[in-house]
């Protein structure tokens, strides 16, 4: 099927002896095309790139329609308050959905064929066999519920909320109660059956639109990713040691901010064998040069005291870097004239011992390279020590950053939820490369929301501007 205007030419279909199968006027979809492929039967769509106009005016007004969201929020929240303690089942059920769709970011779930698909939940589709009452066994007066189900995309929802921390209770905040709807709906149920049993999606996105026009559960996500990373970043901001951090620093702190989000949104990522020998790697690499800092603060001490015949110099190690390059190179030929199955593999073989000659050099030039061929005055060790306390400080800041987010996906929140004008704003606040927290990717698929000023804010006026 083709998609095109009703004015626009109809084009020829390129492949001879076929027709198009449909020929669509439809304004209301972003597709130009759409076909079935023939492995799994499933319809494929071809659309216009992230970076086009017309997708950037999509962004655009998804991010502004959540704004408005900051106008309405407290008569929404206000609305479902009131109606957690209702006398009748529904409201209540309707309510705590809101809740939960509010604070706790889920989606609103529909039904499915979990014959033909796999078993992924919603806020409306949740069971009682995916809550866990007072999971720890603490008793008493505990509020604590531990969900677990799979998400979108199949990804596992696994948290602990306790219903009765700050974050749920101040400003009538209603986490006590929603707690006891969650024992109400769940009370004499089988494991199987709806937590929400009165409750469908269509009734809930019906009820939503109520309150705003185009309102839905991910309009709430995104008003709450947006809202929490603007929050986050302020709270730094505020700090009093936030105009002496370098801009690594912040950087560090923005991701921080980033991270709060996607764990909101339950943007998870399974961690690979690749990320944790990594990360391995790098640890290991700043245990290095801190042992080369420590030497280095031994020769400094032996140039003092004048003992320059026990300072340790540099290895030649120009005879093994020009072996492994031709090692390489001999590979590369090898692989680009063989022909029988014996010399590919020979010529494969010969490529990794190519490669391992080439790690070993790479390996030997690092742990040596805070020495010096000829022996050093004062002033160049105090140098070198001064470089190596900075090159410790970045990779274990990246250590710590790849340790945190391995298991966080932080680009889902930046891509989809998180308003791009909040992160432009802030990085020209805080003298922050715009590069350093979009990639070019993004600031090709952002580049509308690049000519905020500094002082921009996420709330409804920018809706109303544009």
């Amino acid at each position: 099927f083709i998609n095109v205007s009703e004015e626009a030419r109809v084009p020829t279909c390129g492949v001879p002896g076929h027709a198009w199968g449909d020929i669509r006027h439809d304004p209301t979809v972003q597709w130009l095309a759409q076909w079935k492929e023939n492995i799994n039967n499933q319809v494929k769509y071809m659309q216009l790139a992230a970076q086009s106009s017309l997708k950037g005016k999509s962004d655009r007004s998804k991010y502004n329609k959540a704004a408005l969201l900051c106008e309405n929020i407290d008569k929404i929240r206000s609305s479902y308050e009131k109606k957690l303690k209702s006398k009748t089942n529904d409201e209540r059920q309707l309510a705590t959905a809101m809740w939960v769709i509010d604070r706790l970011a889920l989606r609103v779930g529909g039904e499915k064929d979990t014959d033909e698909e796999a078993d992924t939940v919603g806020c409306c589709s949740l069971r009682v066999e995916h809550l866990h009452f007072d999971p720890n066994g603490e008793g008493g007066d505990n509020n604590e519920i531990e969900l677990e189900f799979l998400g979108k995309d199949s990804m596992l929802f696994k948290q602990t909320i306790d219903f009765g921390a700050q974050m749920y209770t101040e400003n009538n905040g209603m986490g006590i109660q929603v707690y006891e709807n969650f024992k109400r709906f769940c009370k004499k149920k089988k494991p199987n059956e709806e937590v929400f049993d009165s409750l469908t999606p269509s009734l809930l996105n019906a009820h939503l639109k109520e309150f705003m026009d185009g309102l839905s559960a991910k309009v709430f996500r995104t008003y709450n990713a947006s809202k929490t990373l603007q929050d986050e970043l302020m709270k730094t901001e505020e700090l009093q040691s936030w105009k002496s951090l370098t801009a690594a620093e912040k950087v560090v702190e923005y991701n921080n901010a980033n991270r709060e989000v996607a764990i909101l949104c339950n943007h998870q990522r399974s961690v690979s064998k690749a990320q944790e020998t990594q990360l391995e790697n790098i640890g290991a690499k700043v245990k290095t040069l801190k042992n080369q800092r420590k030497e280095l603060k031994r020769i400094l001490k032996l140039l003092t005291d004048d003992k320059t015949k026990d300072i340790p110099l540099k290895k030649p190690e120009k005879e093994m870097v020009d072996e492994a390059a031709k090692a390489v190179a001999q590979a590369k030929k090898m692989k680009d004239s063989a022909k029988t199955n014996a010399e590919k593999i020979a010529a494969n073989e010969a490529d990794e011992a190519a490669k391992q000659k080439r790690r070993e050099a790479s390996e030997a030039k690092f742990t040596q390279a805070h020495l010096w061929e000829k022996l050093p005055n004062k002033e160049q060790v105090i140098k070198k020590i001064e470089t190596w306390r900075a090159k410790i400080t970045k990779m274990e800041m990246a250590l710590k950053h790849k340790d945190d987010n391995k298991e966080v996906s932080l680009g889902t929140s930046k891509i989809n939820y998180m308003d791009p004008r909040i992160s432009v704003a802030w990085c020209k606040r805080n003298e922050v490369p715009i590069e350093k927290i979009f990639s070019k990717t993004l600031r090709d698929k952002f580049n509308w929301a690049m000519a905020v000023p500094a002082d921009w804010k996420f709330t409804a006026d920018i809706a109303k501007q544009n």
